[in-house]
């Protein structure tokens, strides 16, 4: 009996054992696998995002901030002949976003092409993602600057939201602003560069700087902007050339037959008379 239940152990030991060492060659495996499926997808998050470069500067304030610049001051500097120069934070150069709003077909109001890749969107903010997610490698981060740094100068928060309430003005911020646009009228048009730059200075502190102040009612862009062609007067432009040549062919026929009427008249007269005098 004694005899039987030590084999028995011994059984039980071996077969424990052989588990053990079956345990030990698979788990090398499985470890191996489980780092290798942790690296590769490591590997994929970090190329997405390598590939997706994040840029800390506002894409919508940005577009409001030349919206504003190409209304309300380049028509000025356009009539001025003035060349706004490259250190001036104005100059299209120095925008962040300058090469790829270039870069926007909009093709119809629901379809937006990018100009680089050709593929279609329904609305300009897919595209701005698709900009973002496909093409940031071509912004060029060194040199271009961020517009929408210039917001608070240019008033951009009108632009963008033209029900925006009236809150308590700060005599602080004010201050701050108006120095920060009064900084680039004396950047953008320093007044020792001639009578173009001194008078478009002067047209910069007036249009834009005036307005940074608790102090009465200034209001912006104050000088006006670029004109804007009505729509009504766009569509009744387009029926008048429509219409013209229809009415001088009216006209034209109306004459034709008149001619013919007063011909057929001295006809009908001449038979009128030989018959009279036979």
């Amino acid at each position: 009996m004694e005899r039987a239940t030590r084999i028995g152990f011994l059984l039980l030991s071996l077969s424990l054992l052989l588990q053990g060492i079956r345990v030990s060659s698979t788990s090398p495996s499985i470890q191996i696998n489980k780092e290798y499926g942790e690296s590769v997808t490591a590997r994929t998050l970090k190329q997405e995002e390598d590939h997706t470069h994040k840029v800390h500067c506002s894409r919508e304030r940005s577009r409001a901030a030349w919206k504003i610049i190409d209304e309300y001051l380049m028509p000025f500097v356009e009539q001025e002949q003035y060349q706004i120069p490259s250190g001036c934070r104005l100059h299209p150069d120095n925008d962040l976003f300058r090469d790829q709003e270039q870069h926007k077909v909009h093709v119809d109001f629901s379809e937006w092409r990018c100009g680089y890749c050709k593929k279609i969107f329904r609305s300009e903010k897919f595209l701005d993602q698709h900009f973002d997610s496909r093409h940031s490698n071509l912004l060029n981060v060194s040199n271009g600057k961020c517009l929408a740094d210039l917001c608070v100068a240019l008033h951009c928060d009108l632009v963008m939201d033209s029900k925006l309430q009236k809150s308590k003005c700060n005599p602080a911020a004010a201050a701050r602003n108006r120095h920060i646009c009064e900084s680039l009228a004396d950047t953008c048009f320093p007044v020792n560069k001639g009578p173009s730059a001194s008078r478009l200075h002067e047209l910069f502190l007036r249009q834009f700087c005036d307005a940074h102040t608790c102090k009465g009612k200034q209001k912006p862009f104050s000088r006006g902007g670029r004109k804007k062609t009505s729509v009504l007067y766009l569509i009744f432009s387009i029926l008048t050339l429509m219409l013209l040549p229809i009415f001088y062919l009216i006209v034209y026929l109306y004459q034709r037959e008149m001619k013919s009427g007063v011909q057929n008249f001295k006809r009908i007269s001449k038979v009128g008379r030989k018959t009279k005098s036979s």
